[in-house]
């Protein structure tokens, strides 16, 4: 009875890393990624639409992202959805294609995004940490209603509890190696 109820924490700390490593990717560095700009939501024919779904999104060189969009129409309307996204990114469009120039991130503009990148993975600590504190009242529940021993509890949570080391510290690793991919000029 606890094996089911400590694999579906398991998932949903491995969404939580997951959703940390997305977060993460939209974080500038001072380097060109498509994942910077892929999720911009572009107003296209009225619809809020992701850039990735209009446009093919390519890395030129370390800082330059070229954006060339499948329907030529829309180019200026991906333009101004970038401007519009406040990227600090000014698109430059030769009518074909949109070029974004990712300049140097400054000295305290790095410090400011390793102290972001800090409070983002320990938003997802907390969630894994709740993760942790709802099995943890399952097992409880679970040994009121008699359906497992006390020892079975016991087990559980100290399972449970290995499970949630794991994961933050996976957590994290994930941090730390965006604070290193940061701080390097």
């Amino acid at each position: 009875m606890v094996e089911p109820a400590l694999a579906k924490a398991e998932e949903k700390m491995k969404g939580a890393v997951e959703a940390l490593k997305r977060e993460l990717a939209s974080v500038r560095t001072g380097r060109a990624s498509p994942a910077l700009v892929e999720h911009v939501k572009i107003d296209y024919g009225g619809v809020p639409t992701p850039l990735n779904h209009l446009a093919g999104i390519s890395v030129s060189g370390t800082n330059l992202l070229v954006i060339q969009p499948w329907d030529p129409s829309s180019l200026h309307l991906i333009e101004k959805g970038i401007l519009k996204a406040n990227l600090s990114l000014t698109p430059a469009s030769d009518g074909r294609v949109i070029r974004l120039s990712i300049p140097p991130l400054s000295e305290e503009r790095r410090q400011e995004l390793v102290r972001l990148v800090k409070k983002i993975a320990e938003e997802q600590k907390v969630i894994v940490r709740n993760i942790r504190r709802d099995a943890n009242e399952d097992f409880k529940k679970l040994e009121k209603d008699k359906d497992i021993s006390q020892d079975d509890l016991k087990r559980g949570e100290a399972k449970l509890q290995k499970l949630t080391d794991v994961y933050v510290s996976h957590l994290d690793q994930v941090a730390a190696a965006k604070e290193t991919e940061l701080k390097q000029v």
